[in-house]
């Protein structure tokens, strides 16, 4: 992948890229990958746009936010926005970022995560927990559902009772689970009025695919 994307695919913020994106990722996670970096960028770039800030802490926050692997099943998940922040202002710091900025990078880190449950105080971090989240909805969301369902093992839907109407929710097993278990919660949580409208796009495509997936079960 790293092939196929360069700085030049973060411009306005490709000197940035060129200095961060060594570190962006790692691991083999597709769905934390830089494509899905990319993804948020762009996503960043539209919030931005509407909302205002710092432009170059949101893009180094965007670069850095997935700096660490950790796996969705494993017992750290919850850290990973704290490991991530962590590292982060140490690559910054290298570079010769000023403590303040990197300070504000690293809480829009911390933030970002839904596993780490920690309520963004700045605009920048504000957006970056936006941009995330929407590529965790829509589309690009469902396919990341059911990739991560397919690394950790998890079966597609209980077929005794899909809807889990007579059972409780278990997304660890069933990848279907995880529509109502959190997918269907993210866009009432957004942060700000530009992401909130096209977390209400990306919602009505996740209404829409399960459906017409449940129709087809």
């Amino acid at each position: 992948m790293t092939a196929l994307l360069t700085a030049s695919d973060f411009a306005p913020h490709d000197a940035l890229a060129a200095d961060l994106l060594d570190h962006a990722t790692e691991g083999d996670d597709g769905s934390h990958d830089l494509a899905h970096i990319h993804r948020v960028f762009k996503n960043a770039l539209k919030i931005q746009a509407g909302e205002g800030g710092d432009p170059q802490i949101l893009a180094a926050a965007v670069l850095l936010h997935d700096c660490v692997a950790v796996e969705k099943s494993s017992p750290l998940r919850s850290q990973a926005s704290r490991l991530a922040a962590e590292k982060a202002s140490g690559i910054l710091d290298g570079l010769g970022w000023p403590e303040q900025k990197i300070a504000a990078v690293a809480h829009a880190i911390l933030t970002h995560s839904f596993s780490a449950n920690i309520p963004p105080e700045t605009l920048e971090a504000k957006m970056l927990q936006d941009a995330d989240r929407l590529d965790a909805i829509g589309m690009v969301g469902v396919a990341r559902c059911f990739y991560i369902a397919g690394r950790m093992g998890s079966g597609l839907y209980h077929p005794g009772d899909p809807g889990a109407e007579h059972r409780p929710l278990d997304d660890r097993s069933y990848a279907i689970d995880h529509f109502p278990a959190k997918l269907l919660k993210l866009s009432d949580g957004f942060q700000t009025e530009t992401g909130s409208k096209l977390a209400k796009e990306r919602h009505e495509r996740l209404t829409l695919f399960l459906s017409l997936f449940r129709d087809e079960i």
